[in-house]
């Protein structure tokens, strides 16, 4: 995926009348179609655009026109594809979720007798497996995608995850075939072991009890979840809001790390007071949202945690800033703020689940939107 332009700095002033137009929570039908539209204007970030496009179809239930582009995409005729299993992997899914569940096994049967290294793809076919309830190719998939990103003869450790460029991927297979396999009542076996040992790194740092993967993968709570049941998740909710009610945190002296999001209207509203904030965000909405999620990707990867966004405004920054004596414009007041805003517990924390609403607000599901291999 093309992203030289979109990160932060000097890098973009190259494109400061040109930036990509992000439209204001769109319908996901207008969003695909002016994704569509932009491919014209930006041909270089071809790929990018009409995933986006595909994806925004999906959720609009026209997956006809979704499945189109990702044909678009994978046809060679039409262009180069930087990344043709991830797509490929997308369209399978979108084969699931448009009932095409005879067409989805057979382009996944190719996909997998192509052997591919994409830890993002192999991942997304699994999740396609296990969300439409076929548990077991789901822990055949997330074993194969293990094995295949990792290579044959590498040993599946949690040492050997950790140091992977595909640490997130990777992190999210073993631990989707611990789940698959608790639904199954599969008997516990080393990758078991490994995906306890994974989850714990993942939570480690953190206040109070971790919750161990055979609790948060009980077959029963799974499937009252899986069948609509919001209780067990309500419950949960409670019990993170009385943690926070109690001030555990703050007691034991740890705090979250925040990374701030500006959302469209406020990211405006910021690059008009004041333009020198561009140094640090870049002048486009779209690269914004990307470097926050890499951000916090690459800060999760160096061993970070009790990680979050915090949603800005400038009214807010203005605030803190009279309050603390400092100027709005500089990096150093805009960290204290985001340092303000976690202390306050007015952030969300990150990773979302991935079948969760993301963090940017779209109202998509994270892993289809900015939990995306595509994203970043």
């Amino acid at each position: 995926m093309s992203n030289k332009r979109r990160t932060t700095g000097s890098g973009n002033k190259s494109r400061r009348t040109g930036s990509i137009p992000v439209p204001r929570q769109p319908a996901p039908a207008q969003e695909a179609e002016e994704y569509e539209r932009l491919v014209a204007r930006y041909p270089e970030d071809r790929e990018e655009l009409l995933t986006e496009a595909a994806g925004a179809w999906c959720v609009a239930k026209e997956y006809d026109r979704a499945l189109a582009l990702y044909d678009r995409l994978l046809d060679p005729a039409d262009g180069a594809c930087e990344r043709p299993d991830l797509v490929d992997a997308l369209r399978i899914g979108a084969l699931w979720d448009a009932g095409r569940e005879e067409r989805a096994r057979e382009a996944a049967a190719a996909f997998r007798g192509r052997h591919p290294r994409d830890a993002g793809a192999w991942n997304l076919v699994g999740e396609a497996f296990e969300s439409h309830g076929d548990d077991a190719s789901a822990a055949e998939w997330y074993t194969a995608g293990v094995t295949h990103v990792l290579g044959a003869g590498t040993p599946v450790t949690a040492d050997a995850v950790e140091v992977s460029a595909d640490r997130f991927d990777l992190e999210m297979m073993v631990i989707g075939r611990h789940r698959v396999r608790r639904l199954l009542g599969a008997p516990h076996d080393d990758w078991d072991d490994l995906a306890d040992d994974v989850h714990l790194r993942r939570q480690a740092g953190l206040s109070g009890e971790v919750r161990p993967l055979d609790e948060a993968h009980d077959p029963i709570r799974l499937r009252r979840i899986r069948n609509g049941d919001s209780e067990p998740l309500s419950a949960e909710i409670k019990e993170l809001v009385a943690a926070r009610e109690d001030d555990r945190a703050a007691r034991t002296g740890i705090l979250k790390t925040c990374v701030l999001y500006w959302p469209p209207e406020e990211f405006t509203k910021l690059l008009r007071s004041w333009p020198g904030a561009a140094e640090g965000y870049g002048d486009d909405h779209a690269g914004h949202l990307r470097q926050v999620e890499r951000t916090l990707r690459e800060l999760s990867d160096q061993g970070g945690v009790r990680l979050a966004v915090g949603r800005a405004t400038l009214s807010g920054l203005e605030a803190h800033a009279r309050a603390g004596g400092g100027s709005p414009g500089t990096s150093a007041t805009r960290s204290a703020y985001a340092a303000e805003l976690a202390r306050g517990g007015e952030v969300a924390d990150w990773p979302p689940p991935r079948n969760g609403p993301c963090w940017c607000g779209s109202e998509r599901k994270y892993k289809k939107c900015c939990g995306s291999p595509t994203f970043v």
